[in-house]
């Protein structure tokens, strides 16, 4: 019973299949110009009958009737409309495919490429979001057989297809695991192998009109298109992506396929990463050849991809200079695959630059600004504790490769400008060694006499005075106190010059005095808030049988972005036992300054 029923259903199917076709087909006998006749409902009872058809099972006699001949002249004018089944229908149910395929050549050998064209463009426009990387497969041989049928405009034809490839491919999420590259499950990988063969005709074309003639626009164009897909590839989704030169993935192959294709366009690597070549992306957003640049920085200095291609003549400085754009871009983002690869390129661009080489003058560019305090902000904000760690080396390499000069100027800006602790006690934990480097070479007028005074300054206060947090500021406070142990320790360098020496005991006094005042009154006051602690637990444990409210009398403190007043009686006991300790130790070490200034102005001269 149920077999008579599904026969019944496809004769019925393909007699109404027949009936659709031969009215169609009368039309198209008793007209002289096909197009003229056809009305817009004609085109879509042409493509639902071809749809009804194919979900059926009947692909086979939609084949015959697309290549008999006496069907030529209403496929050549309506086939077209046959595309966008036959795609969902090769997407859908794998066991057509022959049939489908068949039919789509036969479309392609008969229809107007301008008009198949516009027809894929079209589908890609409209593709099934969930269904992206099936679709670009089944389309893509398709595709490159009309743009190559193309005489005229095929540039122009080009671009717009690998412009909506690209759309559709940056919204496949990128797998950034190589568990996830492995598994592929939504497809981006096997796109990124499809697109680079659906290119290589275009790119092999061009690289032939180049070695046999003078270019023509048309053919100028064609490199323009290919070289803004190279850059939307490296925006998306290679930016994205997690690279890695040993483990050869499919998408550091594709990373590869992209150099390879920039160099046989003749493309300079040099013209596109420092001399921003942009008149040829007119149609380019500012910004996102920024990013793609600042991936092909990372593509070429860090994986070392197509490196025996880039010019030797440029000195590490000047390559320096120019990937700080790079960097600074790559550092701005919050996304940890950008911070990844600004930080790799931040540390591979100043390995190969000497030691105490860079003049302060570069610390005038913008981006020899920005992209450290950048880099401070991965210090500071970063929540990925790995990116935190390669930032805090490539932070020390920075100021590694810095001049004397540029030192005192990059250690007096970030003393004004980081405003956290944490930052502010490693650059004075780093003037401490400058000094103690002048004192034992050469002496270096930057660390040593007038120059150092304003670095003092700046390092020995207080940022509000008595009202200052010693907690929050504690890394900043014990640094400092030791750089000023270490000062009147090495007294005798620096009383050379009289008056670096009494300008040096006058903020010293100025900073000790204020220091003591601020411990005497964070003291009191968290002595006060540990006593109210105790008092509180007492009357808690007397009144606990008959307590009906819990209303607390510990007002709220603040110790170290932690609130203290909604952590456990026995947690808050210890942040203020420890806030204590930590009073006591800065107290300790005021104490043995003073003790140290007293023996050095009881020994005699």
């Amino acid at each position: 019973m149920l077999r008579t029923s599904l026969n019944w259903q496809q004769s019925k199917m393909s007699s109404t299949m027949n009936y659709s076709i031969s009215l169609l087909r009368k039309r198209e006998i008793k007209r002289e110009t096909p197009e003229e006749d056809l009305k817009p409902e004609d085109y879509q009872q042409f493509r639902d009958v071809g749809a009804a058809c194919l979900s059926g099972g009947d692909g086979q006699q939609l084949l015959k009737f697309i290549q008999d001949e006496k069907n030529q002249g209403i496929v050549k004018s309506m086939g077209c409309g046959l595309l966008a089944p036959l795609v969902d229908e090769l997407v859908r149910n794998k066991k057509s495919h022959d049939h489908c395929q068949a039919a789509f050549t036969q479309l392609i050998m008969t229809c107007s490429s301008r008009t198949l064209l516009d027809s894929f463009l079209e589908l890609i426009e409209d593709m099934d979001p969930g269904a992206i990387s099936e679709t670009i497969l089944v389309l893509l041989p398709h595709l490159q057989t009309v743009l190559l049928q193309l005489d005229d405009n095929r540039a122009a034809g080009v671009g717009l297809a690998l412009s909506a490839l690209h759309k559709q491919l940056s919204r496949l999420p990128v797998p950034y695991t190589q568990q996830q590259e492995e598994a592929d499950e939504h497809g981006l990988c096997c796109c990124c192998v499809a697109l680079a063969t659906f290119t290589r005709p275009f790119i092999d074309g061009v690289k032939k009109k180049d070695e046999n003639c003078n270019p023509t626009p048309e053919d100028d164009e064609l490199k323009t298109e290919i070289l803004k897909f190279c850059m939307l590839s490296l925006k998306e989704p290679l930016l994205e992506a997690e690279l890695n030169r040993d483990r050869k993935s499919t998408l550091w192959r594709f990373a590869v396929e992209i150099m390879i294709i920039l160099a046989a366009i003749k493309e300079s690597l040099p013209g596109l990463l420092f001399f921003s070549s942009l008149r040829k992306f007119t149609r380019m957003d500012t910004n996102l050849f920024q990013e793609s640049a600042a991936c092909l920085a990372y593509l070429l200095f860090v994986q070392l991809i197509a490196i025996d291609t880039f010019p030797a003549v440029f000195n590490p400085v000047f390559i320096l200079q120019c990937n700080m754009e790079h960097i600074n871009q790559l550092l701005s983002r919050k996304k940890e695959s950008h911070l990844l690869k600004g930080l790799a390129l931040f540390a591979k661009s100043l390995e190969k630059v000497e030691d105490n080489s860079l003049p302060v003058g570069l610390l005038d560019l913008e981006s020899f600004y920005s992209a450290p305090q950048n880099l401070r902000q991965v210090l500071t904000d970063c929540p990925i504790q790995h990116l935190r760690e390669s930032g805090l080396k490539v932070f020390q390499l920075f100021i590694n490769k810095l001049d004397a000069e540029a030192k005192h100027k990059f250690f007096r800006c970030m003393l004004k400008t980081s405003h956290h602790a944490g930052v502010e006690g490693y650059i004075v934990n780093n003037i401490r060694r400058q000094i103690q480097s002048s004192i034992k070479s050469e002496a270096n007028k930057w660390f040593l006499g007038t120059e150092l005074l304003p670095l003092l300054e700046l390092v020995l206060s207080l940022p509000q005075a008595a009202e200052t947090d010693l907690l929050t500021n504690m890394d900043k406070i014990m640094e400092s106190l030791n750089l000023l142990r270490y000062l009147l320790m090495r007294d005798k360098e620096l009383k050379s010059d009289a008056d670096v020496w009494e300008a040096l005991c006058r903020i010293k006094d100025e900073y000790l005095k204020m220091l003591r005042v601020c411990v005497s009154m964070s003291r009191a006051y968290y002595s006060v808030e540990m006593k109210a602690l105790k008092e509180e637990q007492k009357l808690k444990a007397k009144e606990v049988k008959e307590q009906a409210r819990s209303t607390r009398l510990l007002k709220t403190i603040t110790v170290k972005h932690d609130n203290v007043s909604h952590m456990s009686p026995e947690v808050q006991y210890q942040v203020l036992q420890s806030a204590l300790v930590t009073f006591d130790l800065m107290e300790s070490l005021v104490v043995r300054i003073d003790e140290i200034t007293e023996e050095k102005q009881a020994k005699p001269h």
